[in-house]
């Protein structure tokens, strides 16, 4: 039996206890109220978080790979904080991939059932092959989803540093965490509907890992997305910013310095460095 009267995610909000019975200008601004919440209770993370940076960036350079994993909307932010590496930074869609619990299907209709698998996520960690080279990081707003402990557990097991993003106070999950990142953004507005304060912690702070740790391997140049991929128009504008900003070239230079580099900022500005940088 689940005891939700211990999970902070559970617990109801005062704050919005009337919210069906305001006007709806009332009722997004308890909204807003609540979401000005979470980065004051990401803050006394930001020292973990750090620390996790460093380690993620360390085993990618040594070839490793970052995991997220997660059930329902956490699952979700890890797939979509994954899936945006590849285009910003250039990184092999290996590299950083999220896995949901019940699979792809899950990304677009709610399999709830699956995260009570803790069997199911060790057996997802092992299909991927998780070694003590990679990082697999666990998200679970209650701190206690059987599928994220069964892939903590497992990738404990075999040696690859973990980490859990949570936002209740002593997660279950923290005993197969070597980082326990404790969010406590407190109760929802909607009670126990974690897609909202609970979610927007949990990407903030994917924010930081990713983004970090791609800093780390060298994939910006002062704050400038050196390593992006110009799959389509507008990214191809911004890839010219960038060589533009980076050497003080004018609009002609860049297309052709990017031309030469096959499209690759990073390139672009090398083959320039020399002749702005005198």
């Amino acid at each position: 039996m689940i005891n939700l009267d211990k999970i902070a995610t559970e617990q109801r909000n005062q704050a919005s206890s009337h919210i069906d019975q305001v006007s709806t200008l009332e009722m997004v601004t308890i909204i807003n109220n609540e979401d000005k919440k979470v980065p004051e209770a990401i803050t006394p993370l930001l020292p973990k978080i750090a620390k996790a940076v460093e380690i993620i960036a360390a085993h990618l350079h040594q070839g490793g790979r970052l995991f997220y994993v997660g059930s329902g909307t956490s699952g979700r932010l890890g797939i979509l904080d994954a899936a945006e590496c590849p285009p910003t930074f250039s990184t092999e869609p290996e590299m950083v991939q999220g896995i949901i619990a019940g699979g792809t299907e899950a990304i677009f209709r709610a399999q709830e059932g699956a995260e009570d698998s803790v069997a199911g996520g060790a057996k997802d960690m092992a299909a991927h092959e998780v070694r003590a080279k990679d990082v697999v990081v666990g998200l679970t707003a209650s701190g206690r989803t059987p599928y994220v402990a069964g892939a903590l557990a497992y990738a404990r097991k075999q040696g690859a540093p973990t980490i859990s993003i949570t936002c209740t106070d002593h997660p279950e999950v923290a005993q197969w965490a070597d980082i326990s990142l404790e969010a406590l953004v407190g109760p929802e507005v909607i009670t126990g509907s974690t897609r909202m304060k609970a979610g927007t912690a949990q990407k903030m702070i994917l924010n930081m890992l990713s983004t970090g740790a791609m800093i780390k391997l060298g994939k910006v140049y002062g704050n400038l997305m050196v390593d992006v991929k110009a799959s389509n128009k507008k990214l191809e504008a911004r890839a010219k910013r960038i060589v533009r900003t980076a050497t003080g070239c004018d609009q002609a230079e860049a297309a052709q310095a990017l031309e030469q580099s096959g499209g690759c900022a990073r390139q672009a500005i090398d083959l320039l460095r020399g002749k702005y940088d005198k």
